[in-house]
């Protein structure tokens, strides 16, 4: 997969003083490196969560990208914020990943999802003194494993518009298509998984079989869910940033499904890729943020 030059013009409102860190970082400013790392790692760690499904995958897929990024960075010409063009540079990366996630290898479709989530489904709720934070880390896994089930093009459409929430200019223009081609495939993206939910999870729709609560024991017992270490209900966030159970509020109080696959907390990426990536830029083996020769 590879990503082209968009057929539309497109331009966003530049952020006050971007351009300003961009030219220090690329002047070798180490503190504007330091902070152009700062602004980008947990926005694309987010990104690479939802693509790549797992922590550890995506943080190798973050430390990839933000070293991608910075030795392009004397390349940005503020035709988008930053954010977004570091976006399209992440995109890039992540549809054509080698490594693939469990859900890929096995070419698990959605109507095979369902028929697994329906195996082993408990007559009564989960019950215990960590059976909301074992029913959240249930919902959180399912959600991820949902988008797995996609193709990568499928994938990546529906998380732009549906968990960042860009418009079909701007989503087209990182995945470097036209406004109308990428609608159309969010629009099979959105319908896949619309019809998936509405007709398995109750979260969804209240007459779907599937209840979270119902699916951690089975869970557990496959080892999807570790109940000493839950990978997402207990994940880190941005300071600031929504938890698990802000997210699932909001999902509650909106009622459709692409909430159930959008409510997840704001993610921070772990401090120790980022300390690995600053040890990166200071080794002198990158010369990244060398601007372009004459």
């Amino acid at each position: 997969m590879s990503i082209g030059s968009a057929a539309a013009p497109f331009t966003q409102e530049p952020v006050p003083g971007e351009a300003d860190l961009v030219a220090r970082a690329v002047a070798g400013d180490a503190a504007a490196v330091t902070e152009v790392v700062r602004l980008l790692q947990d926005p694309l760690y987010r990104l690479a969560l939802r693509m790549t499904g797992r922590p550890p995958d995506a943080e190798d897929a973050t430390q990839e990208i933000l070293l991608r990024v910075l030795d392009k960075l004397s390349t940005w010409r503020a035709e988008a914020r930053l954010l977004t063009w570091a976006y399209r540079i992440g995109v890039n990366h992540l549809l054509n990943l080698r490594r693939r996630s469990p859900q890929e290898r096995a070419q698990l479709s959605l109507d095979e999802f369902a028929t697994d989530l329906r195996d082993g489904l408990a007559e009564q709720d989960h019950r215990g003194p960590e059976a909301t934070l074992l029913t959240r880390e249930v919902r959180l896994t399912c959600s991820q494993a949902m988008l797995q089930c996609l193709s990568r093009d499928e994938r990546v459409a529906f998380v732009l518009s549906e968990v960042f929430e860009f418009d079909s200019s701007a989503a087209a223009w990182i995945l470097g298509t036209t406004p109308v081609a990428y609608r159309k495939r969010l629009q099979r993206a959105k319908k896949r998984l619309g019809d998936f939910l509405n007709s398995t999870c109750g979260l969804a729709n209240p007459k779907a079989a599937c209840r979270c609560a119902r699916r951690v024991d089975k869970a557990v017992e496959l080892g999807r869910v570790d109940p000493r270490r839950p990978a997402y209900a207990t994940h880190s966030i941005t300071p600031g940033g929504r938890t698990a159970a802000a997210a699932e509020q909001q999902m509650i109080g909106l009622h459709d499904a692409a909430a159930v696959l959008r409510a997840h907390p704001d993610y921070a990426a772990p401090e120790a890729r980022r300390d690995v990536v600053a040890a990166l830029l200071d080794s002198g083996r990158f010369p990244m943020l060398e601007p372009p020769r004459d």
